[in-house]
C-alpha cells in the first residue's frame, strides 16, 4: 500500500528546487526559437481572486508546454502598481500609498508563488518604481518632440468634493463613484496623445491579427469608428456667420428640421452669451459626465438660439438653431442638422421641442405613408428615398454621393472621413502616478524637463488632509526654476493616466534592468511581439488598444522594430459563484453557509439561506472564496485542475466546493497510482520490446494518442479537453495488467507519458512522480514526448449501421476491412435483422469507415 500524498510538502519542496536551479530564467538564444507568454499583470490590491488564479493557471499551461517543445519560453511577472486605490488606502489606513503597495505586493508574490507558477521572477517590475517610470518619462518627452503629446482645454468629469477630474468610469449614474457628488463637466487644460494619427493604421493592423478573437477585433473597429460623410457649411441668417457641420447621413439632407451645436462650441458663446436663460442652460449641461455613454443617457435638451440655417437646396427652408446637450464639441465639427425620422437622438429631442419629423428614407417593399405622424420611430435603415426632390428613387447610398458631389462642386462643403476615436487624454490630477515632465515658465511657456534630470521623482513627504491633487499643494516639489531662463517657474502637477504604464510594460519585461534605455532594441527585437497574451475581455478596447497604439509610437521614435505588440490573444471567462442571503436580505460568504438535507442553512445558527444565482464573484454580493485558502487545504495543483477542467476557457467557470474536491481526489489518486505501479515497472532506459500482447498494444496506442492530443488541444486553448485526455489514459493504466515484461515497459511508456502530458496542468505532482520513476533529470527541462504514428493509427474502427436511415446497431471491423466484410458483420447483426424483419434488402451502401446503410422494402 502506498504512503499518502503530502501535497503541502511535496509542493514547497519543488517550489523550493525551482527557485534554487533558475529553471525559469532566460536569455536571449538566437540559436532557439523564442516563445513570449504574458499574463495581463495584476494591480496589487494585496490578494489575489480566483480570477487570478484562473488567468495565470493558463498562461503557466502554455508556458511550460511551449518550454517542453523546445521554445525559448519568456514568462514575466510584474505590478500595476500606480492608481487610486493606494490614494484611498492613503485616506483611510492613515498610511503613505508607496508603503501600502509595496506591502501588498510581498504579499500577492507570495500568493502567486504558491501557485507554482513558471515564471523568471528575475524580471519583476512594479510600474510605480521611479527606475520603471523615468524611461515612460523620456517616452514622453520623445512623443512631446515628435508632435504625438500636446496640450488643450478640454470638458472633464469634475468632483467638486474631491476637487479632482474623474475617469468616464468613476461617474456613476451622474455621481462620483466615491463621494457620491453630483459630477460637474468643466474646461481644463489636459494633455493628450495623438491616437488618431494612427487611426486608420490601427483598422488595418486588425486584419493582421487572426489569433485574437473576432468580438475583440469587432469591438475596436468600432470604437475607432471610421466613417465617411460630409462637412458642410451653412448659413446663420442675420448673424453673418456660418457654421460647419458634419454628418455621415448626407442622403437625409431633405429632412431635416433644425440644426444644433455643443454647449462649448464658440458660437455658442458668441450668438447667446447676452440672451437671458443660457447660463442656466449651461449649468444644466455642465451637471453630469462627459462620455458618450452618458451623454447618450442624459434627457436631451436644448436652448433656442433664435437664429435661423438657410438649407442649402431649398431657399423657403429656414431651420431653427438650438445649442444641445447631446452633441460633443470634440467628435466631427460639434455641429449637425437634426433629421429626427432618421435619428434616434434627434427624434427624442425633436418630439420634446415640438419639431417637424419629415421621413425621406422608406423600406423597397412600403409606399410612403399620407402623413409623416403615421410613423412613432426613427427609420434608421437602409432604403429609397422620397420626399427628397432631385434625390427621389435613388437608394440611400447613391444619395449620399449625389449630395457630396453638388457640395463640393457648389464649394459649400467637401467629403471628409471621420472617427469616432478621439485623442488620448493623459492628465490625471493625482498624487499616485507618473509625474508629467513637464514645467510650466510665465516666460517660456511650457517647457521640457531636461533628459539628465529624470526621472522626476514623486515626493514622498506629502498629506491629503486637503481636498484635490496633493502635488498641487506641495510647493517645494511644485516650484522650481525655468530650465531654459532659470526664471521662477512650476512642475506640471498632472499625473499620467495609468493605461501609460500598461500600454508598454511588456517591452521593459525583454530587458527589465537597463538603466540607460526602457530596453534594448535587439533585445526587443528578438523577444516582441507577445506570443500569447491571456486577459479579461473587459480590456478589449482601451488597454489592448493603447498599447497597440503605443508600440506604434515607440517604433517611429525608433525604440523597437514591432507595430503590434500582441501576435495573439486569448480572453478567459469569468468566474461564478452561487449568492447567499439571510433572511433579512443581507449577503452571506460561501463559508457562513452550509447544506442541510435539500436545503441550505447558515453555520452560526442554523436558520434558513436564501440561495440566489450563479453570478460573477464580487466582494459586494460576498459569493468569493479565497484562494490562499484553496491552496493550502486542496494545493496548488488541485486548484489549477478544477481551474482547466471544469469548463472551456473561453467561457465562465462556476466555482463549487465539489468540484475543487473532486481535483483534490484526482490529484491523490494519480499519486497512489504510480507508487502501487514502481514495483511492476521495467527499469528506466530499457530496450523496446519487439512484441507486445493486445491489451500492452492497446495501452501503447493511448498514451500516443494522448500525447499527440493533449499537445494539440493546449495549442487550441482546450485546456478542459486536454484535462480530458489526461484522465482517459489515468484510468485505462488502472485498468491494466503486467503479467510480462513486454506489458511492464508498456507500462511504464504510459505512465511517463501520463506525467509527461499532465506536467503544464499539474507541475508539482508531476516532479514528484517524475523522480518517484527513477529520472535524475527535472521533468521542468525534459523536452515533450514524440507519439509514434504508427501507434496513432487505428488498427480497428467503430461504424454505426443504419437500416431505412435508422440507427439499429454499431459494429468494429478491421481498419482496413473491405466493403463486402463491412456488409456481411453488418447484415448478421441481431438489431439489423429484427429491424428488417420480413422485408427484402435491395441495397447496401458501405461508407468505409464511416456508416452502413441498409435499404430494404
Amino acid at each position: 500500500m502506498s504512503e499518502r500524498y503530502n501535497i503541502k510538502e511535496t509542493e514547497e519542496k519543488w517550489r523550493r528546487i525551482w527557485d534554487e536551479r533558475a529553471c525559469f530564467a532566460v536569455s536571449e538564444d538566437p540559436a532557439k526559437k523564442k516563445y513570449y507568454v504574458l499574463e495581463m499583470f495584476p494591480y496589487p490590491s494585496g490578494r489575489i481572486h480566483v480570477g487570478h488564479v484562473r488567468n495565470y493557471t493558463l498562461g503557466d499551461v502554455v508556458a511550460r508546454y511551449r518550454r517542453a517543445k523546445g521554445f525559448n519560453v519568456i514568462h514575466p511577472m510584474g505590478w500595476d502598481a500606480f492608481g487610486l486605490p493606494a490614494e484611498n488606502a492613503a485616506l483611510e489606513r492613515k498610511t503613505h500609498p508607496a508603503k501600502w503597495t509595496y506591502t501588498n505586493i510581498e504579499q500577492m508574490r507570495g500568493q502567486l508563488k504558491s501557485m507554482g507558477l513558471s515564471i523568471d521572477w528575475s524580471r519583476e517590475v512594479a510600474t510605480c518604481h521611479p527606475e520603471y517610470y523615468r524611461h515612460e518619462q523620456k517616452m514622453f518627452l520623445d512623443f512631446y518632440r515628435k508632435g504625438l503629446a500636446y496640450r488643450k482645454e478640454s470638458m472633464v468629469n469634475w468632483d467638486p468634493i474631491d476637487n479632482t477630474v474623474l475617469a468616464n468610469e468613476q461617474v456613476v449614474d451622474g455621481k462620483g463613484w466615491r463621494t457620491g457628488a453630483p459630477v460637474e463637466r468643466r474646461k481644463l487644460s489636459q494633455w493628450f496623445l495623438k491616437i488618431t494619427d494612427y487611426a486608420d493604421d490601427l483598422l488595418e493592423g486588425l486584419k493582421t491579427l487572426d489569433r485574437w478573437p473576432e468580438k475583440v477585433r469587432i469591438m475596436q473597429e468600432n470604437w475607432i469608428g471610421r466613417s465617411q460623410g460630409l462637412r458642410l457649411r451653412l448659413d446663420i441668417i442675420g448673424a453673418g456667420e456660418h457654421l460647419e457641420i458634419f454628418t455621415t447621413r448626407p442622403d437625409t439632407i431633405f429632412g431635416a428640421s433644425f440644426a444644433a451645436m455643443a454647449p462649448d462650441h464658440p458660437l455658442a458663446q458668441k450668438l447667446c452669451k447676452s440672451k437671458p436663460g443660457f447660463d442656466e442652460f449651461l449649468k444644466q449641461c455642465s451637471a453630469g459626465g462627459t462620455s458618450e455613454a452618458a451623454i447618450e443617457q442624459a434627457e436631451k435638451i436644448g436652448f433656442d438660439t433664435g437664429f435661423k440655417i438657410q438649407h442649402p437646396f431649398l431657399k423657403d427652408v429656414h431651420l431653427p438653431l438650438y445649442v444641445a446637450n447631446f452633441i460633443l464639441m470634440d467628435y466631427g465639427t460639434g455641429a449637425i442638422y437634426g433629421v429626427p425620422a432618421h435619428d434616434q437622438r434627434d427624434f427624442d429631442f425633436a418630439k420634446k421641442y415640438g419639431l417637424e419629423i419629415k421621413y425621406v428614407v422608406f423600406r423597397k417593399e412600403s409606399l410612403p405613408p399620407p402623413s409623416a405622424q403615421l410613423f412613432d420611430q426613427p427609420l434608421l435603415e437602409d432604403g429609397i428615398m422620397k420626399n427628397s426632390s432631385f434625390l427621389d428613387g435613388l437608394s440611400n447610398s447613391d444619395a449620399k454621393k449625389e449630395i457630396i458631389a453638388r457640395a463640393e462642386k457648389m464649394k459649400t462643403g467637401e467629403g471628409v472621413t471621420q472617427y469616432r476615436l478621439r485623442d488620448w487624454g493623459i492628465s490625471r490630477q493625482r498624487y499616485w502616478g507618473c509625474p508629467i515632465p513637464m514645467i510650466h515658465c510665465p516666460s517660456c511657456g511650457v517647457v521640457p524637463v531636461p533628459e539628465k534630470d529624470l526621472p522626476v521623482q514623486l515626493p514622498e513627504d506629502v498629506t491629503f488632509d486637503k481636498p484635490g491633487n496633493p502635488l498641487a499643494h506641495h510647493t517645494t516639489w511644485k516650484n522650481v526654476k525655468c530650465p531654459s531662463c532659470q526664471k521662477d517657474a512650476q512642475r506640471e502637477t498632472d499625473t499620467f493616466d495609468t493605461f501609460f504604464e500598461s500600454s508598454w510594460y511588456f517591452a521593459r519585461y525583454c530587458d527589465p534592468r537597463n538603466e540607460k534605455a526602457a530596453f534594448d532594441r535587439q533585445k526587443a527585437k528578438y523577444w516582441l511581439p507577445v506570443d500569447q497574451y491571456i486577459g479579461g475581455v473587459e480590456h478589449a478596447v482601451l488597454h489592448l488598444l493603447y498599447s497597440r497604439f503605443f508600440t506604434r509610437a515607440l517604433k517611429d521614435c525608433g525604440y523597437c522594430d514591432v507595430a503590434e505588440p500582441f501576435a495573439g490573444l486569448f480572453t478567459q471567462g469569468m468566474v461564478t459563484h452561487e449568492t447567499y442571503q439571510d433572511s433579512g436580505g443581507n449577503w452571506l460568504f460561501p463559508g457562513d453557509v452550509k447544506k442541510d438535507g435539500d436545503k441550505f442553512v447558515t453555520v452560526k445558527d442554523g436558520n434558513p439561506v436564501k440561495v440566489g444565482g450563479i453570478v460573477k464573484m464580487s466582494k459586494s454580493k460576498k459569493n468569493v472564496v479565497d484562494p490562499e485558502d484553496i491552496l493550502s487545504t486542496y494545493g496548488a495543483d488541485a486548484a489549477r485542475l478544477f481551474i482547466l477542467s471544469d469548463s472551456p476557457p473561453e467561457r465562465d467557470l462556476e466555482w463549487t466546493e465539489g468540484g475543487i474536491e473532486g481535483a483534490w481526489r484526482y490529484v491523490n489518486r494519480v499519486h497512489r497510482l504510480i507508487s502501487d505501479s514502481l514495483a511492476s515497472l521495467s527499469a528506466p532506459g530499457t530496450t523496446t520490446p519487439q512484441q507486445f500482447s493486445d491489451a500492452a498494444l492497446d495501452l501503447r496506442r493511448m498514451a500516443h494518442k494522448t500525447i499527440a492530443g493533449v499537445a494539440a488541444d493546449i495549442e487550441a486553448f482546450l485546456m478542459n479537453k486536454a484535462v480530458a485526455k489526461v484522465r482517459e489514459l489515468s484510468n485505462a493504466i488502472e485498468k491494466f495488467a503486467a503479467p510480462d515484461s513486454a506489458a511492464k515497459w508498456a507500462l511504464r511508456e504510459a505512465l511517463e507519458a501520463l506525467v509527461l502530458c499532465a506536467n503544464p496542468m499539474m507541475p508539482h505532482l508531476a516532479e514528484e512522480l517524475w523522480d518517484m520513476l527513477g529520472h535524475k533529470t527535472m521533468l521542468a527541462g525534459t523536452p515533450w514526448p514524440e507519439a509514434d504514428p504508427a501507434l496513432l493509427k487505428a488498427d480497428t474502427v467503430t461504424i454505426g449501421v443504419q437500416v431505412n436511415g435508422k440507427l439499429r446497431a454499431q459494429i468494429t471491423l478491421p481498419a482496413n476491412a473491405d466493403v463486402k466484410t463491412a456488409e456481411s458483420v453488418a447484415l448478421s447483426e441481431p438489431g439489423v435483422k429484427n429491424a428488417i424483419g420480413g422485408m427484402t434488402v435491395k441495397k447496401v451502401i458501405v461508407v468505409p469507415g464511416r456508416i452502413v446503410n441498409v435499404v430494404a422494402g
